[in-house]
């Protein structure tokens, strides 16, 4: 009785540069890292915020009369209106500058840099530009903020595309994510 040789494993795909690709598990770790810095400078830019704003708020006390509604909503909920939105506004400028202008230079953030990924154009004669880093981040970010479940679904996209294994963003700016080469 004769023992067939197990079959090689597949070769690793390719980038149209022929550099492997990066796999799923390498650019969900590089996004959570991301996100994990992002938040942690969130939350330090909130919080003075907070402090301020909830200092200068005046609450009742349990003898106090009632407000009215013309109070409540100029005491507290314009303040922390303000609040949100100033955040709000400081995360997406965030979010892009780390997203567009850091990664621009050199195809990575700080969670690609740790999982030795690296953002590429498509086109193995071009250089990635603040362009193709803008598209990404805008299909990425802002098309999450505003479409329900957009998110889970270019994230996982990248699990049945082929052969770039490119997500809806990565298709959109016409970039691969790739390994570097240690």
């Amino acid at each position: 009785m004769t023992v067939p040789w197990p079959s090689p494993p597949p070769p690793p795909p390719l980038s149209p540069a022929g550099v492997p690709l990066a796999e799923f598990t390498q650019r969900l770790l590089a996004y959570m890292i991301d996100m994990a810095l992002l938040s942690a400078v969130g939350f330090v830019l909130f919080i003075p915020g907070f402090l301020v704003v909830f200092t200068q708020i005046e609450f009742p006390g349990p003898y106090d009369p009632q407000p009215d509604f013309d109070e409540v909503l100029t005491d507290y909920f314009v303040p922390v209106l303000l609040l949100e939105v100033g955040l709000f506004v400081a995360m997406v400028l965030l979010y892009y500058f780390y997203a567009v202008e850091y990664m621009h230079r050199t195809g990575q953030t700080l969670g690609k840099k740790a999982m030795k990924i690296r953002v590429v154009p498509l086109d193995p004669a071009l250089r990635l530009t603040r362009g193709m880093a803008a598209k990404r981040y805008f299909v990425e970010y802002i098309g999450g903020m505003f479409v329900p479940l957009f998110s889970w679904v270019d994230g996982l996209w990248q699990l049945q595309d082929k052969p770039y294994q490119q997500t809806l963003h990565d298709k959109f700016a016409r970039t691969v994510v790739v390994k570097v080469s240690p």
